[in-house]
């Protein structure tokens, strides 16, 4: 991929209580790690959009319509609630998605919307998927009748300035 700065929309995952598990059990967080990775590749693939890199215990991936990560992260949601535990570790993933400019280098994205939608998804919960109202916005009438966006109000990230409206 050439530089430049891109709209692009932004998906980031995370296992929640990754680090507890880690430190239980080292070789059953390995083998959950990979489970969530594979999963993970196939939604991100199948909804047009791309991994940009593993990110420990999660991974960040960029689409170019907001739909098409929405769908993504709710497959995702639904594929490890119907996938067996990888040795006693569950695996409940919390999702951040927000559509903002990246300045894109060597294959990897930078910038202030990128910073943001790794702090959304750092307030979510596990099995929990929250977006921006960018995403909300570009998303409304597309919606697939099966997936409801609930208002949470703004929150206050970690790190930024000012809030952000979730949903």
């Amino acid at each position: 991929m050439s530089a430049g700065n891109r709209i692009v929309t932004f998906l980031f995952t995370d296992i929640e209580g990754s680090s507890a598990w880690w430190q239980e059990n080292a070789a059953a967080m390995s083998k959950a790690v990979e489970q969530h990775d594979a999963l993970t590749r196939t939604q991100v693939e199948r909804h047009a959009g791309t991994i940009v890199k593993s990110t420990g215990d999660g991974v960040f991936a960029v689409f170019d319509d907001p739909l098409g990560a929405l769908r993504s992260a709710l497959d995702l949601q639904r594929a490890l609630l119907q996938t067996p535990s990888s040795d006693a570790v569950a695996l409940r993933i919390r999702v951040g998605i927000h559509v903002g400019h990246a300045n894109v280098r060597d294959g990897d994205y930078f910038g202030n919307d990128v910073n943001r939608a790794a702090r959304m998804m750092s307030v979510a919960h596990g099995g929990q998927t929250v977006v921006s109202s960018a995403v909300a916005e570009l998303t409304r009438g597309r919606l697939d009748p099966d997936l409801v966006l609930k208002d949470l109000g703004p929150i206050r990230l970690r790190g930024l300035a000012a809030a952000e409206h979730l949903h």
